[in-house]
Formats: C-alpha cells, sequence, structure tokens
C-alpha cells in the first residue's frame, strides 16, 4: 500500500485547490480533538494540519501529534492551527512550513486568536466571516512595501485589529472603529486578500502542501525558526527513538484510545459503542470466548515462532527460560489447571502458558487479531446486542443499582468463571485479564445487565 497524504483543511483553502497541488489528497474538516486518532495510519504517511478548531470543539491535542510521530507518520503544519502546533513541537519531530509558522517559532506572535477566524458550514465551503491577523500584519507589510497602505495608516490598522476580539475583525468593524481616512487602506486590504496574493494563511497552506507532495529526496530541509545562534533543540526524525520516547514519556496515548477512536459509532440517539466496547462484552458474556481468545493468540505465538525462525517448542522454551527436558517451574506451572499437566505433552503446556501470560512477555496487542477473526461473523453481532442491552439495563437501573468499586466488581464477575481444578488467575488469563481490579473496571458499563440476567456460574 503507497503512503497516503491527509490534508486537515477548512476556512484558508479549499479542497480543489488541495488537490491540484496533491492529486492523491484525503482532504478532512479542520482537526479537533480525536480526529487524528480516528485515521487508520501507516509508517510513511503524511498527516498536513492546516486548520482547526478551537471553540466549537476541542483543539488537537498536543499529545495526539506526537503519537503520531511516533509511530512513524511525518506531520506537517502550516498557516492556522497546524503553524501554532509546529511551533510547540517542532523539537519532537513536528514539521512547521511556512511564515505564520515562523512568526509562531520566533516569538513575534503567540496568540491564537492571529489565525483564528469566524467561517461558515462545512456544506458552503467554510466562508470566513471575519479576516485572521496574520493576515492583516502581513497586508500592512505588503502595502507598505508597494504603497498600497500608507505605513502609518498600516500600524494603525494592526493596533485596532489586535484590540478586537478575533470573532469582531471585520472589515466594517474596523471600518468604524478607524474612520474615513483608512477607508481607501482597508479596501486595499480587503482586495488584496481576498484575491489570495496577500492571504498569508493560503500561501503557507500552498507551502505546505508543495513539501507533502514532493518526493523524499527531493523535499527542503526544514525550516530554522528562530535567529542566527537561537539554540533550539533538534526535532526528533518520526519513528527515531528520540520520537518513540516523545510519544512515551509525554503523549500518554494508548493503543487502548486508538483502537476506540478509531471504530467508535453511534448505534441509537446518544448512544456509542466502539470495537473495544463489543470485544469486552464478548470476554465478559460468551461462554465461548475462551477458546477463541486461545485459538488466535496461539496463531500470533505461531507467526512470532515463524518469523525468528525458530519451532514453536523452541521458541516458547526460549522466552519462558524453560531449557530443553526440563519441566515447567511452579512459578509457570500456575497457569494451568489442575488437569492440564496430566493430560497435555509439554509443548502444549508451554504453548498455553505464553497464551495466558501474553502481556508479561510480549507487547503486541492481540485485540486487533481477536476482532478481525470474528469481524465478519455472527458472534460481533451477537457482543454489540450484548452492549445495547447494557446500556438498557444501565438507563432502567439509573439512581437504583450502585455499581461496587472495580476490584469487588472483578470477584463478582469471577464467581461466574469459577471451575473445579482452576483459579481466579487463569480464568482471568483465559479471557485476557490481568486482575480481578482490571476485570472490574471492564465490567462498569455491563454490572447492571449482569445484576438483571441474574446469570449462574458456567463452566466455559
Amino acid at each position: 500500500m503507497s503512503a497516503k497524504v491527509v490534508v486537515y483543511a477548512g476556512p484558508t483553502i479549499s479542497p480543489d485547490e488541495i488537490r491540484d497541488v496533491v492529486p492523491g489528497a484525503r482532504v478532512r474538516p479542520p482537526v479537533a480533538r480525536g480526529d487524528l486518532l480516528a485515521e487508520d495510519w501507516a509508517r510513511g504517511d503524511t498527516a498536513v494540519i492546516i486548520d482547526g478548531y478551537y471553540r466549537e470543539r476541542l483543539s488537537v491535542g498536543h499529545k495526539e501529534i506526537l503519537w503520531l510521530l511516533g509511530e512513524g507518520v511525518e506531520v506537517i503544519g502550516a498557516a492556522s492551527m497546524g503553524a501554532l502546533r509546529a511551533a510547540e513541537l517542532g523539537p519532537y519531530g513536528m514539521r512547521g512550513v511556512g511564515t505564520v509558522h515562523r512568526m509562531y517559532a520566533t516569538g513575534e506572535v503567540d496568540g491564537d486568536d492571529e489565525v483564528a477566524v469566524l467561517h461558515g458550514p462545512a456544506s458552503l465551503g467554510y466562508p470566513a466571516g471575519t479576516v485572521a491577523m496574520v493576515n492583516i500584519r502581513y497586508g500592512c507589510r505588503e502595502g507598505a512595501r508597494t504603497d498600497l497602505v500608507p505605513a502609518a495608516i498600516g500600524e494603525r490598522i494592526v493596533r485596532a485589529a489586535k484590540e478586537r476580539p478575533f470573532a469582531h475583525r471585520t472589515w466594517r468593524e474596523m471600518g468604524e472603529a478607524l474612520g474615513p481616512d483608512a477607508g481607501d487602506a482597508l479596501a486595499a486590504l480587503e482586495r488584496m486578500i481576498g484575491s489570495g496574493e496577500w492571504d498569508l494563511k493560503r500561501r503557507d497552506a500552498l507551502s505546505a502542501l508543495r513539501a507533502a507532495g514532493a518526493p523524499e529526496a527531493a523535499r527542503p530541509e526544514p525550516e530554522a525558526p528562530g535567529a542566527a545562534g537561537d539554540r533550539r533543540p533538534e526535532p526528533a526524525v518520526p519513528g527515531s527513538p528520540g520520537a518513540r520516547v516523545a510519544e512515551a514519556v509525554l503523549t500518554g496515548i494508548t493503543h487502548n484510545e486508538v483502537l476506540r477512536r478509531r471504530s467508535q459509532r453511534e448505534y441509537a440517539p446518544g448512544r456509542w459503542m466502539s470495537d473495544l466496547d463489543l470485544l469486552t462484552a464478548g470476554r465478559l458474556f460468551d461462554p465461548g470466548y475462551p477458546a477463541l481468545h486461545e485459538e488466535v493468540l496461539s496463531g500470533l505465538l505461531r507467526d512470532f515462532a515463524d518469523e525468528s525462525g525458530a519451532a514453536l517448542e523452541a521458541y516458547t522454551r526460549a522466552r519462558l527460560g524453560v531449557a530443553e527436558g526440563e519441566d515447567l517451574p511452579p512459578s509457570l506451572a500456575a497457569w494451568l489447571t489442575d488437569a492440564e499437566p496430566a493430560a497435555l505433552p509439554v509443548a502444549e503446556l508451554l504453548r498455553l502458558v505464553m497464551v495466558r501470560v501474553w502481556p508479561v512477555w510480549q507487547s503486541a496487542d492481540w485485540r486487533p487479531a481477536v476482532l478481525s477473526h470474528v469481524r465478519d461473523t455472527g458472534r460481533l453481532r451477537e457482543w454489540a446486542d450484548t452492549v445495547a442491552r447494557a446500556d438498557e439495563a444501565t438507563e432502567r437501573s439509573r439512581g437504583r443499582l450502585v455499581v461496587p468499586p472495580p476490584e469487588i466488581s472483578g470477584r463478582i464477575f469471577l464467581r461466574h468463571w469459577r471451575r473445579d481444578g482452576s483459579s481466579a488467575q487463569v480464568e482471568l488469563a483465559r479471557r485476557g485479564y490481568n486482575s480481578a481490579e482490571e476485570l472490574g473496571r471492564a465490567t462498569r458499563r455491563f454490572f447492571a445487565l449482569d445484576v438483571q440476567s441474574g446469570r449462574r456460574a458456567t463452566g466455559a
């Protein structure tokens, strides 16, 4: 699959203009909190952030961008929200392009209001209802250079615009504030910014798109934002140890959050579920889930062994530290039921232990593999129905049922899985849980359904 370019834009530049520069670009609305996590990224992809929300929705988080960098995605910012975030995250690998980015990076401007505009709806193409402060600054400079805007009047325009909230930076309101002697200068600014010639945000957006669309070998070096002698940290190359450290230390973004964001959907008015919610329903309520869990994780285990060039038994012995001919030590045998050691050969016991202690020895996330395995089956639909019934039960019991703390809720659910000759540790592991407390946190949404159904213990 070839690398993709995803562009987040709205009032600054139109989809047609974006595709004129990058024909295969995938155009998204202005970016907001969670939008980057909802996209399906691969190493080598490029995200171009131009516009982003400030007020109507939470603005895009620094942690999300750092997470992308850690995943090997190039992130370019310019013109508006992109320029602001690139100035803040340049030391960690985000690439800033254009004059607006340089203005933020050098401290010439520092407020969100410098790039903020009011705009209309997406259906109309996000028409701008106000003028950006950075465009006013740029226009007044160009106007002074070309004698279209006298320097003294330009300074007055900049001061008057900056004193106003960004939502009131309209040509009419500025004309009323400045008086008739500034009329010709304001008219020139409105005409030249409207034509695009003095629209600094649009110019920077085009520069960012050209940078994203150019072959990697032909891309210009990242801009040096400061003056000579200005010591700034070197940016971390996306996917490099520096970027991965930034992701681990600063983002706090987990694969759990990414999986949830990417699959979240509204299944009824005001009610949402994600693939992770479906998976939790299956783990908690599907009697056949432990067998499914073992099957899928055993397949992943065989893949790891194949990649290493070792036979499965040799691979598991090496990972568990059990020498050839040795029996499992008590610490590993604790992950087996009483009957399994006598019924299964050592190779199978090693495989079972590896599957049950998965989070300890292998950081690979098994959940996407389980979801993929059941994607086109009736099983996933059954799990979705369980989530919906759980939400109904919660709504009916609101104010009448108190969900206990996780450690207690976890112990309650463990009673359903009690089997002779097995331990709580083994039954948790058969469903992918590490502790009763972790299980209890997962049960919160389903506790009312469990109480309502009065489930009996099952030997699943």
